[in-house]
C-alpha cells in the first residue's frame, strides 16, 4: 500500500514556487505554532495526568527565560530557512519513499541517529568551558517548567539544527518522514520537561528516555545525557535510574 503521491507532488510544487519573503513568513508561522503547541501540550498533560508531581514545584517563569525562548524560536526559523536554501540548491534531496513501511523505518533511523548525535552534543555541552558559556542557562531550571525546553543558548539551537541538516544532506529522506520526526522531537522534548511522569514505569527497562530519565539529568548534571533513549548512557556508563 502506498500513499497517494499526486497530492504530495502538488504540495512540493507549491513550496517550490514560494518566494524568499513567503518562506520567511511560512517559517515564522510554523515555528510560532509549534512553540504554542508545545506549551499547550505541557499544560494539557499536567492538568489531565493523574500521577503525582516528580518535584515539589516548578521553576519560576522569568522575563529573561521568555525572551530566550523567543530567540530559540527565531533560531529554529533560521535553521528551517537554511534547510530550504540547501534544498533549493540540491544539497538536500527529498526522497519519494511514500509507503508506510518506508516512512516508519526512515523515522526510526532518524530517531536513532539523532539520539546518538544528541548524546555526543549534549555530553560536549557539559564540558566546563562550554557549559559555563552555553549550556548553564538551561540548567538553571533544576525544576522544569513549560519554557524549559526552549531555554537554550542560540549556539545550542543552531547546533541541533545543523546535525539534522547534515543527516538530510547524507540521505534522501521523504518530507513526510522528516516532518514526522520533527513533530516527535517536539513532543518528546515537551514530555521530557514535564513535572509528571508521562510513561509507564516499565518503559525505563526498554531503554526509553522517560520524563524521569531527563528530570534526573536536571538534578544530576553528570548523568542521563540521552534524549529519546537511555541506550548511549548505558553503554558509556552515564546512566542513572
Amino acid at each position: 500500500m502506498n500513499f497517494n503521491g499526486s497530492g504530495f507532488s502538488e504540495y512540493i510544487k507549491i513550496l517550490e514556487r514560494f518566494t524568499g519573503l513567503e518562506w520567511i513568513g511560512f517559517s515564522l508561522v510554523v515555528n510560532i505554532a509549534l512553540f504554542l503547541f508545545s506549551i499547550g501540550l505541557y499544560f494539557f498533560i499536567e492538568k489531565t495526568c493523574p500521577k503525582k508531581k516528580i518535584q515539589d514545584f516548578s521553576h519560576p517563569i522569568t522575563r529573561s527565560d521568555f525572551y530566550l525562548s523567543l530567540l530559540t524560536v527565531f533560531c529554529n526559523c533560521l535553521v528551517m530557512l537554511l534547510g530550504v536554501f540547501l534544498w533549493k540548491n540540491r544539497w538536500i534531496e527529498l526522497g519519494d519513499h511514500l509507503s508506510p513501511v518506508s516512512i516508519f523505518f526512515e523515522v526510526v533511523i532518524l530517531i536513532l541517529l539523532m539520539d546518538f548525535c544528541m548524546y555526543l552534543f549534549h555530553y560536549a555541552a557539559h564540558m566546563p568551558f562550554v557549559y559555563k558559556r552555553l549550556h548553564g542557562k538551561h540548567h538553571e531550571h533544576v525544576h522544569t517548567n513549560f519554557l524549559s525546553l526552549f531555554v537554550l543558548h542560540p549556539v545550542e539551537t543552531i547546533g541541533f539544527g545543523l546535525m539534522i541538516l547534515a543527516l538530510l544532506v547524507g540521505y534522501d529522506f521523504s518530507v513526510i518522514s522528516i516532518t514526522t520526526y520533527l513533530f516527535i522531537n517536539l513532543v518528546w522534548g515537551t514530555i521530557g520537561h514535564l513535572n509528571k511522569e508521562f510513561f509507564p514505569p516499565q518503559f525505563d527497562r526498554y531503554f526509553v528516555g522517560t520524563t524521569q530519565f531527563h528530570n534526573q539529568h536536571h538534578l544530576d548534571e553528570t548523568k542521563n545525557f540521552g534524549f529519546y533513549t537511555s541506550i548511549w548512557d548505558r553503554i558509556f556508563k552515564t546512566y542513572k535510574k
